[in-house]
This record gives C-alpha cells, sequence and structure tokens, in this order.
C-alpha cells in the first residue's frame, strides 16, 4: 500500500511536471501533439545536455594513453612498440576489467538518485571503491609479470622485455583508474557532468606538459610516459575528489565516510560481475581481430590497417558511448523514480538520436575513405586498403551505435546478466568463429575484410538480440524491480546504521 502511495506522488527528478490548474475557469485546450513534441523535445534536450560532456570526458581519458604513446614514439620504434604493446596489454587485463565493474553504479546509483535515496550514492560509491581497488591487487601482480606474458605468448623479446617495464611504471595507474571510474559514474548519475569535463580537460592538458617534461627531460626515457599516466590519473581522482567534499550539489550524496560500505558487498558483485563480463568481452573481441591479423598474408599490411580501422572505430565510438551514458541515467533514474512512461521515452529517443548519428558518422568515414589512410602512413598500399575497409567500419559503426544505447538501457535496467550472456553468444559464438571463417577459410578481401565483417556479424546479432529484450520490456514492471532494489538497500542500510 505504501508503494502504490508512493508511485501516486512521486514525480521525476528530471522532468518537471507542472501541477495541475485550480482555476475553476477552464484554460484554453492545449492540442495532445502539441504536448507530447515537447515532452520529446525536452527529453533530447536533456540527452544531449548529458551526452555531450561524456564524449568530453571520456575522449579526454582517452587522449592520455594516446599523448603517451605518441610522445614515445618520437624515441624510435622499439620505445613506440614497446609502449603500444603494454597499453593495449594495460586495457586487456586492468582497465577494462574496473571499467565494466564500474557501471554497476549506472543501476545502483542512478535509481538510487531518481528515488530521492540521496545518502545511498555515497555509499554504493564507497562500497565500488572498496572492491575496485582490492581487484586491482591481483591486476597489479599481472602488470608486474608482463614480461613474461608476452613472452610466453610468442612475443618478440625485446618489444616484450621493454612492454614490461613500460607495464611495471603504470600500476599506480591502475589504482588510481579504479577510483576515477567510480567517481565518474557517482557524479554521471547524479547529471553533473561539465565539472567532469572541466576535470578531465584539465588534466589532459596538463599531461601532455607533464609527460614531455618526463619523456624527453628528466631521463627516464619511455619510462616517463608511463609514469606521467599515473600521475595524471591521480591528479583526475584528486580534482573530482576536492570536488564531491566541496560542492553543494553533492552535499547530500556525499553523506562521508560510513562503514555501511563494508556491508552487502556480495550484493554489489551480483551486478558489478556482469557488468565486468559484459564490457571485457566485448573490447576483448576487438583486440583479438587486430592479434588474428598477424596471422594473415602479408602479416604487416594486414595488421597495420585493421589497427588504423581499429583506432578510428574507437575514436568515434566515443559518441555513442556519450549517448550510451545519458541513456544509462535517464532510464535509471526515471525507473528509480517510477516513472516508466520517462523511462520508455528515454530509450525511444535515443535509439532515435544514436541512428541519425550513426547515419552521419557512416557517411562522413565514407567521404574520407581515400585520405584518411595518410593520416597513418605514407604508403599507397595501406591508403588503398584503408578506403577499401572503412565501408565495412562505417556499416559496423553504424551497429555499433545501437548497441550502444540499448547497452546504456540495460545498464539503466540492472539487466547486466543478459547482456553478459547476450555479448557472449554475440561476440563468441556467433562472431569469431565467423571471422575466422570468412578470413583464413574463404579469405575475403584478403583476410582483413573477413575479419571485420565477422564483428560486424557479432554487432548484428548484439543489436538484433539487445532490441528484441528492449522491445518486450514491461515498463511498470522494471520501475517495479527498481523500487525493491533501492528499498533494499535502504532497509539494509538502516539495519546497520
Amino acid at each position: 500500500m505504501e508503494r502504490e502511495e508512493k508511485k501516486s506522488s512521486l514525480t521525476s527528478a528530471l522532468i518537471q511536471i507542472p501541477p495541475e490548474n485550480d482555476d475553476s475557469t477552464p484554460g484554453p485546450a492545449v492540442p495532445v501533439s502539441s504536448s507530447r513534441g515537447n515532452t520529446i523535445l525536452e527529453e533530447v534536450k536533456k540527452q544531449v545536455w548529458l551526452a555531450g560532456p561524456l564524449i568530453g570526458v571520456s575522449l579526454f581519458q582517452y587522449s592520455i594513453q594516446m599523448i603517451s604513446v605518441m610522445l614515445v614514439g618520437h624515441l624510435g620504434e622499439l620505445p613506440l612498440s614497446a609502449a603500444s604493446m603494454a597499453t593495449s596489454f594495460a586495457t586487456v587485463t586492468g582497465f577494462s576489467l574496473l571499467l565494466g565493474m564500474a557501471t554497476a553504479l549506472d543501476t545502483l546509483c542512478g535509481q538510487s538518485y531518481g528515488a530521492k535515496q540521496y545518502s545511498m550514492l555515497g555509499i554504493h560509491m564507497q562500497r565500488a571503491m572498496l572492491v575496485l581497488e582490492i581487484v586491482s591487487i591481483p591486476l597489479a601482480i599481472i602488470w608486474v609479470n608482463t614480461r613474461p606474458i608476452l613472452l610466453l605468448l610468442g612475443q618478440d623479446h625485446d618489444i616484450s622485455e621493454a612492454a614490461g617495464e613500460y607495464a611495471r611504471y603504470m600500476v599506480p595507474s591502475l589504482f588510481a583508474y579504479g577510483l576515477l571510474q567510480c567517481l565518474v559514474k557517482f557524479l554521471q548519475t547524479q547529471n553533473i557532468v561539465f565539472p567532469m569535463m572541466i576535470c578531465s580537460g584539465t588534466t589532459t592538458f596538463l599531461h601532455v606538459l607533464v609527460c614531455w617534461v618526463l619523456v624527453f627531460k628528466s631521463g627516464l626515457g619511455f619510462r616517463g610516459a608511463a609514469v606521467a599516466n599515473s600521475i595524471s590519473n591521480w591528479i583526475n581522482v584528486l580534482l573530482l575528489v576536492f570536488y564531491v567534499k566541496f560542492s553543494p550539489l553533492c552535499a547530500n550524496t556525499w553523506p562521508g565516510f560510513s562503514k555501511q560500505a563494508f556491508q552487502n558487498i556480495s550484493t554489489f558483485l551480483r551486478l558489478a560481475v556482469p557488468s565486468a563480463i559484459m564490457v571485457c568481452l566485448e573490447m576483448w573481441s576487438f583486440e583479438m581481430m587486430v592479434l588474428l591479423s598477424g596471422f594473415l598474408p602479408n602479416p604487416k599490411l594486414q595488421t597495420s590497417v585493421l589497427s588504423i580501422c581499429h583506432n578510428t572505430s574507437y575514436t568515434v565510438w566515443m559518441i555513442p558511448f556519450g549517448l550510451s551514458g545519458a541513456v544509462s541515467t535517464r532510464v535509471s533514474n526515471e525507473l528509480g523514480a517510477w516513472n516508466p512512461e520517462a523511462a520508455c521515452l528515454a530509450v525511444n529517443v535515443v535509439v532515435v538520436v544514436a541512428v541519425t548519428v550513426g547515419l552521419l558518422v557512416g557517411t562522413v568515414l565514407i567521404l574520407i575513405r581515400n585520405i584518411w589512410g595518410y593520416a597513418y602512413s605514407n604508403e599507397v598500399e595501406v591508403v588503398e586498403y584503408v578506403a577499401a575497409m572503412m565501408p565495412l567500419v562505417a556499416a559496423s559503426n553504424f551497429l555499433d551505435s545501437l548497441q550502444c544505447v540499448l547497452s546504456g538501457n540495460a545498464r539503466g535496467c540492472g539487466w547486466q546478466n543478459i547482456g553478459a550472456y547476450i555479448n557472449l553468444g554475440s561476440y563468441y559464438i556467433v562472431g569469431i568463429p565467423c571471422a575466422v571463417l570468412l578470413a583464413f577459410v574463404l579469405n575475403v578481401g584478403g583476410g582483413g575484410k573477413g575479419l571485420w565483417l565477422g564483428l560486424t556479424s557479432a554487432l548484428a546479432v548484439q543489436v538484433i538480440c539487445l532490441g528484441i529484450v528492449t522491445i518486450r520490456t514491461n515498463w511498470e514492471q522494471e520501475a517495479k524491480k527498481a523500487a525493491e532494489r533501492v528499498d533494499d538497500y535502504a532497509i539494509a542500510a538502516e539495519v546497520m546504521s
């Protein structure tokens, strides 16, 4: 009964519904279509307002690694190869896992904020920080042993030696990265995005100076870039910590340190583990495509072109990734506030936006296909191969835009278990086997096109499966689940306090 009363009284934390006209004199009638159109327009504005800064945050954080590798490239071929390999190894074995686990906060913090259980956001964040720092310990051990692992995988001895050293100097950034992602999710789910963008942008600009000094002036050489990565990540963490501590916008959501963060860790893991699986399965499959390209005929050409396509795809992926963060926030907030209609509208709007963005970006990629390769290489063979691959990259980017926002909706609803199974089937039962068949058996497009077509087929299956789940969603039932989840955590916190 209490829940029913709550349902009727709660209004959206983000969509303000004006009170009914109490005047007995009826006002002018407002057309239903006009009111609906205004609601949709307001939703578009909210999502763009969220997505824009989130895209900036992602680009700035990605730029830290990219700037380091670029500066190291001026030291020679071996340092560049080592830094690139170490960065890829770090992404696969560390950053992707921590990023995935932190996305559990999309559900927990977002729904708590919508339900106005503001103090729970700080507790959820502290619990996530504790878990991610503990998980970082075994990951750090893996990083310390990068050299023997790479040698075991058959990599070049000199590159493995240098990459192992680079990874060891990056270990402090691992612990900072986990904290950073928790802070980002904590603020994102409160729709506090512009301060994050400013902090990340400030950190990136400082990183250019710090990295240049450590690489070229300190005597550390290529190791200086790894040290700079660690310093910059910790700077970003400290900037956001100071903001959370002193900003009046976080006064209600940050109650201070609490012993409640040590409780209910198993319930957090029930969301965090499948969240990590969702992210890792997808990111690992892209890295595997580049690895498999080394076994094709003319491996230098294939690996170079696949790497260019992968980097291009990852860069433009930042746009739908921002939309993904926006829709996960909107959906989780509205479900937490028991506004299932608003949550459904948010999903419909973001799908239309994703389709539009995917078509625009795809068109740009096709238009620049004949010149894009020159940004990476002066060799005509590479440029022509990149031009031939760009239409496939455009198609995969379109599908990636759709799966990205649908995955964001899944996180907002708390469907991480479903998403993990879908990603497992899409990439490892359909995608990679198709890639191997097309590249190594049928030799489609010399192999490189076959690998990318296999990846595209995985994205198609992922979009279809997530789309079916989304279309069949009972939003009233999802709002009820969100309310039960929020109440369970709130009651547990009250009992333990």
